[in-house]
Formats: structure tokens, C-alpha cells, sequence
């Protein structure tokens, strides 16, 4: 067991604050995060005309969050055991690894393994940072405390994406992995010379095998996912046995944890209105979060014809906008109720999620920016509050693992999300790829003929035209799916009770 050093509200919430060098620690590990998800989105386009396949480049983003996602609920346990120290220290270390091994990468492939050694650092540090936090501040203190955490997400949609476009557009897109080294040594000097706590040794049991099943499960089901339809028929033997074979190691995964002594994803989170309805809007949250990021400079750069440095400040509206309300958020709750300000998110969400359907080939690089801007507003509203109405209605003792399920939650959800929509945009693409009318030469075999417009070279042919309109097509029928799964927010949040208090257990 592992427990802060005693503080008190009278301590303040600031930097100058006793806590104040902890929070700065905690803010620089978070940045490490959000950097890394913000400025490689808009680099993706030049990864791909250099390296190839993309048919493909979803998995960086899908094997990042798979990674990431199967990790976490070890991670919460193994912070219950070692502290959240060690922990974190780990998580950074293999970041940093993942960092230097993409930025060497010479193929998709080992970029894409790289990726998974990032994920797995990632698994660490967002869960343990948000613990501590709760771990620190009372529910009044948070409130102004996520204020100072969401600014780690602005500075991030300024600086991230306007890096990725200036590296891809003007040096190399490498760069966008090795900048993470010198702010990931800051962020474990921060931690290493401020954090204390006080661990308690017991003897525990870690659910090995649980979490065996889950990784094997979920892995099987991104791949089911991302390839159904572009390398195999959905209905085709390969397609039926992946699906058949991780919905048994699910099942499996179910019966194992009923009867594990200290189950790495207790089924009780299962059964609490306050945990589900948080945690549905946490894979929500993620499905969106990354259909808009993997897309939105895809069609920016692909459809719009736009560079890679204008792209990238279509979506930094994203991470403007989130900030702004994850901020205000903290206000709004303490007088509403967590739940109905996540729905006043979830209006600005759909809101946002339908904007982005009216994108199309003469659109305005100012309409992508104004729907990811009012998407990002959404976003914070109901990913804050949801979250800290998880974490105050459970004490000390269960406040690891439900911080690390919500992020386990939302790291699930962005993954399943970027397969889903890769999906989609792959099977719409090879649909029409299979057929290119009239005129149109000189076309590459498969999606990644879409690499003739992500290039940007050369002059405008009946090829490149014929090419945009299918990545137009194809980007538009992802906003669709994304404004379905908008809507469904709604419903997820009225699984919570409009009043949270502490749960009970027996």
C-alpha cells in the first residue's frame, strides 16, 4: 500500500505551494503524453510518402493505444505495490526508448513495432500522474487543479502540432520522436528530486494470467478490426476465426477474474452505475479523440491540398478548445453536478462531430479548424468531470484501479476507434480504387495509391483529382461514423446518477 505525504487544503493549490514542484512533475510526465499525441498526427502524411503503406498507417496509432490500453490496469496494481514512483520512472524510461527506436525507424513495420514500446511506456505515466493527483488534492482543490493540467494540453496543441508540421515540411519527420528526449529527462528529474511517498510492503498477487487474456483478446480484435474488408472479406475464414478466437479469450479473461484473489480489472467496476456510465464516456471520449487526429490532417493535406504546417493548426483547435472547458469545468461542477455538466459537453460534441460531415472537397481549412475548435470544447467538458466523479466516489484504497480502468477505458476506446475508422476509410478507398473511371492512369495498387496526393508533388492530373475524391469520400463516411458515436454519448452519461456519492461495499 502506498500513501502521499499528509498535506492540507490550508497548503495551497499553487506551485508555491508545498505540493507546488509535485504538480510541476506531474505536468511535465502528462506533457510527455500530450506532445507526442498531438505532433505526430500531422506528420503522418510524410511517414507515409517516405516509408510507405497506408493501408497501414492506422496501427500507429491503434498498436500505440492497444499497448497503452492492456498495460494500464497492470500498471494501477503495480502502483498499489511498488508506489506510484517506480512506476512512473518505468513508464517514462520506456517512452523515451520507444522515442529514440521510432525516430531510427527505416519501414513501416518497425516504426509500428517502435510504437508499441512507446505505448507501453504511455500505459504508465498517464494513469499514475492522474492517481497522484487525486491522491493529493480534495475534490474542491481539483477543480482549480485541472485547470493547471489542461494548460499542459494547450501549450501542447500549439507547440505539438506546429513542430510535426515544421519538421515534416521543412526538416525530417523523425524529429517529431526525438523531441521527446530532452523534455522526458526534465520530467524524470522533476519527479525524481520532488515526489516522496511513504509504501507500505504486503504481500501481493498479480493477475498474470488475466492480464495475459486481455492483451491476447483486445489484440486480436484491433487486428479483426483494421483488416477486415481491406486484407481479408469480413466474412472470410481468416476474418471469423481472429473474432471467434478473441471473443473466447474474452470470455476467458471474465472467468479467470471472477475467481483471481486480486483481479487486474475487478468485475465490481462493472456493476456501479457511477463507474460504467464514466468509463463508456471515457471509450467515447478516446474513439473520438483519435478519429479526429488520425483524419482530420489526412483531409486537410490529402482533400483540401493544404501543407503539413497549416494542417497541423487546423487541428491544434482541437487541444485549444479542450483546455478552455476542461478549465471552466471545474466551476460548472461544483455548482450542477458532474453529470449534467458532461452533458452540456456532450451537446457541444454531436455540435462539433456534425460540422466535421459538412467538411468536403471546397470546404475551408477555417471550417476543419472551427469543428475540431467547438469538438475540443465538448470534450472537456465531459471527460473531466466524468473522471473526477469516478475517482470521489471511491476511497484511498480503490482509487488506483479505477483511475487506471477510466484511462484503460479511453486508451481502449481510441483504439478500437482509430480500427473502426481505418476500417471504414480502407474499405471505402479500395472500393474505389477497384474501379477508377476513364482517363486515370498511373495508379498505384490498393489504399496506397492515396500517397500520390499525400506527397504533394507535382501537377494537379485526372489522377490526383480522381484520388482526393475518393480520400474525400473516405474521410467523410469517418465524420459520419463519428457523429454516431457522438450521439451515443448522451446515452452513456444517462447511465450516471445526477448525484454522486461515496459507493459502498460489502
Amino acid at each position: 500500500m502506498t500513501t502521499p505525504a499528509p498535506v492540507t487544503a490550508k497548503e495551497g493549490v499553487g506551485f508555491r505551494s508545498e505540493r507546488g514542484p509535485v504538480l510541476i512533475a506531474v505536468m511535465l510526465c502528462s506533457g510527455l503524453i500530450a506532445l507526442d499525441s498531438t505532433i505526430i498526427a500531422t506528420a503522418v502524411p510524410s511517414v507515409v510518402a517516405d516509408l510507405g503503406g497506408f493501408s497501414q498507417f492506422p496501427w500507429l496509432f491503434s498498436i500505440y493505444l492497444l499497448t497503452q490500453a492492456v498495460t494500464v490496469p497492470l500498471y494501477g496494481k503495480f502502483a498499489d505495490v511498488l508506489g506510484r514512483r517506480p512506476v512512473m520512472f518505468f513508464g517514462i524510461a520506456a517512452f523515451l526508448l520507444g522515442s529514440v527506436l521510432c525516430g531510427a525507424a527505416w519501414s513501416m513495420p518497425v516504426l509500428i513495432a517502435a510504437r508499441a514500446v512507446q505505448g507501453i511506456g504511455a500505459g504508465a505515466i498517464q494513469p499514475i500522474a492522474l492517481t497522484m493527483v487525486g491522491d493529493m488534492y480534495t475534490v474542491e482543490e481539483r477543480a482549480r487543479v485541472q485547470g493547471y493540467l489542461a494548460s499542459v494540453w494547450a501549450i501542447s496543441s500549439v507547440v505539438g502540432p506546429t513542430l510535426g508540421g515544421v519538421f515534416a515540411e521543412y526538416l525530417d519527420w523523425r524529429w517529431i520522436f526525438f523531441i521527446n528526449l530532452p523534455l522526458g529527462a526534465l520530467a524524470a528529474w522533476m519527479l525524481f528530486r520532488n515526489f516522496r511517498e511513504r509504501v507500505e510492503r504486503r504481500s501481493h498477487r498479480i493477475d498474470y494470467l488475466g492480464a495475459t487474456l486481455l492483451t491476447l483478446g483486445c489484440s486480436l480484435l484491433i487486428l479483426g478490426l483494421l483488416e477486415g474488408g481491406v486484407a481479408w472479406g469480413w466474412a472470410s475464414a481468416p476474418s471469423l476465426g481472429i473474432f471467434a478466437a478473441a471473443a473466447v479469450l474474452l470470455v476467458a479473461f471474465v472467468f479467470v477474474e471472477r475467481k483471481a484473489e486480486e483481479p487486474v480489472l475487478p468485475l465490481w467496476i462493472f456493476t456501479k452505475r457511477t463507474l460504467i456510465g464514466g468509463n463508456l464516456v471515457a471509450v467515447v471520449v478516446g474513439m473520438l479523440l483519435m478519429g479526429l487526429t488520425s483524419y482530420l490532417p489526412t483531409f486537410s493535406q490529402g482533400v483540401l491540398g493544404t501543407g503539413a504546417l497549416v494542417a497541423g493548426f487546423a487541428l491544434a483547435a482541437l487541444t485549444v478548445g479542450w483546455p478552455i472547458s476542461a478549465s471552466l469545468a471545474g466551476r460548472i461542477y461544483m455548482r450542477i453536478g458532474f453529470r449534467d455538466t458532461a452533458l452540456i459537453g456532450s451537446g457541444a460534441v454531436i455540435a462539433g462531430a456534425a460540422l466535421t460531415v459538412f467538411l468536403a472537397a471546397g470546404s475551408s481549412i477555417w471550417l476543419a479548424a472551427a469543428a475540431a475548435f467547438v469538438l475540443g470544447l465538448g470534450l472537456g467538458l465531459a471527460s473531466s468531470p466524468t473522471l473526477i466523479a469516478v475517482q470521489s466516489t471511491i476511497g484511498w484504497e480503490r482509487r488506483g484501479v479505477v483511475t487506471a480502468t477510466n484511462m484503460f477505458s479511453r486508451s481502449l476506446g481510441s483504439a478500437v476507434g482509430v480500427a473502426i475508422f481505418g476500417a471504414i476509410a480502407n474499405a471505402t478507398l479500395a472500393n474505389r480504387f477497384a474501379n477508377p473511371p476513364a482517363g486515370v492512369t498511373g495508379l498505384p495498387s490498393g489504399v496506397d495509391a492515396t500517397s500520390v496526393v499525400l506527397e504533394g508533388n507535382g501537377p494537379e492530373t485526372a489522377t490526383t483529382t480522381f484520388v482526393r475524391g475518393a480520400l474525400a469520400d473516405a474521410t467523410h463516411h469517418v465524420f459520419l461514423a463519428m457523429l454516431v458515436v457522438a450521439v451515443l454519448s448522451v446515452g452513456a452519461l444517462l447511465l450516471m446518477p445526477r448525484r454522486t456519492e461515496e459507493l459502498k461495499f460489502d
